[in-house]
């Protein structure tokens, strides 16, 4: 007997919560050639922590850089500490200014407002009804689509705002308020945007995608990793990456990542000789994607030579060499085996 049993993907946990079964005798929609579906629902509590996800109503997207505890958190001049610090650099990048409309009109939405109409309407309130021109504190208010609050009713509201239980307004007009380092108690320079704003937790979370490997499937053509946790690939190191590498003067780590930590199939298992015999790591060789490029520019009638820095012409060797065999049989590594996944299977 084979075990056919279906298990939780490595590294999750959870309770079952329940169990349905969906089959064509009780006339389910089932996919061709499925006669009996058994679906098993597994629940799981995600505490937010570092590297979820974030996300507001205005595409102000963001991962949680850290969570400190409530005490060191900045707080305003009543004690209250704030939940969220955004980067005010996500505004004019994304040009979301929805996000601070939102802010300002939460904040007027939990601290109430009252409009004086003893000394006249001012022109800013002309559009609110007269019930409207007072509300309570936490009040649900919102504004019509595609017609929402202007500027200066915004800065109305804003200067009508009840004051708190202590009788102080502590947003100004402009919806900034000063905040307290919550470590040293300090007030910061410059007075903070403060308000209140929806945010989502987003299904990004960092516990489904943190991922590590040491040696996996390679591609059939490239003989570069596969990308993906899926596929337990590697982690792709792009153009831009290269050019960060570069602009740091890190050359023998970029050349490292490019050779025998990508494509160079007879690099790598000389490498992996030397560190399991304790010895210096030898100097990398050609990577398989060059050797592709001048197959591909060849299958075009172009015969390119490669050349050293003496104009020497460098041979490209065609399959494995004998090194590279003796060191794959003493290591155990079968060279010719089937790769488990491959990027075209994939595709």
């Amino acid at each position: 007997m084979r075990d056919t049993s279906l298990k939780v993907p490595h590294g999750e946990s959870g309770k079952v919560i329940g169990i349905r079964v969906f089959s064509r005798e009780d006339e389910d929609e089932l996919p061709a050639g499925v006669n009996e579906l058994v679906r098993v629902y597994v629940a799981q509590k995600r505490k937010i922590s570092d590297g979820d996800k974030l996300a507001g109503r205005h595409g102000n997207k963001g991962v949680i850089g850290k969570i400190l505890p409530v005490e060191d958190m900045p707080f305003l001049a009543d004690g209250t500490p704030v939940d969220i610090i955004l980067n005010t650099h996500g505004v004019p990048r994304r040009m979301n200014i929805g996000q601070i409309l939102e802010t300002h009109l939460g904040w007027c939405a939990h601290s109430g407002w009252k409009v004086d109409a003893a000394k006249g309407v001012p022109d800013w309130a002309a559009r609110l009804p007269d019930e409207l021109l007072e509300a309570q504190p936490n009040a649900i208010v919102s504004t019509p689509v595609f017609d929402g609050a202007q500027e200066a009713e915004l800065q109305g509201l804003l200067s009508c705002t009840l004051p708190n239980r202590d009788g102080d307004v502590l947003v100004d007009a402009d919806g900034k308020a000063m905040l307290f380092d919550g470590r040293s108690g300090e007030p910061f320079p410059y007075p903070v945007t403060v308000g209140y704003m929806y945010i989502m937790k987003l299904h990004h979370l960092v516990d489904d995608k943190i991922h590590a490997r040491s040696t996996g499937p390679y591609s059939m053509i490239t003989q570069q990793p596969l990308g993906g946790k899926a596929q337990f690939g590697g982690q792709r190191f792009g153009e831009m990456e290269c050019w960060a590498m570069q602009a740091y003067g890190a050359a023998y780590t970029l050349q490292e990542l490019l050779t025998i930590k990508s494509d160079d199939t007879v690099g790598r298992v000389k490498v992996y000789e030397a560190i399991v015999k304790g010895e210096n790591i030898p100097e990398p060789g050609i990577p398989e994607s060059f050797k592709v490029l001048l197959k591909e520019l060849q299958s075009l009638c172009l015969n390119v030579e490669v050349l050293s820095s003496d104009g020497a012409a460098i041979e490209l060797r065609e399959g494995e060499d004998e090194d590279l065999e003796r060191a794959a049989a003493n290591l155990g590594i079968n060279l010719s085996r089937n790769e488990s996944a491959s990027v075209e299977d994939l595709a």
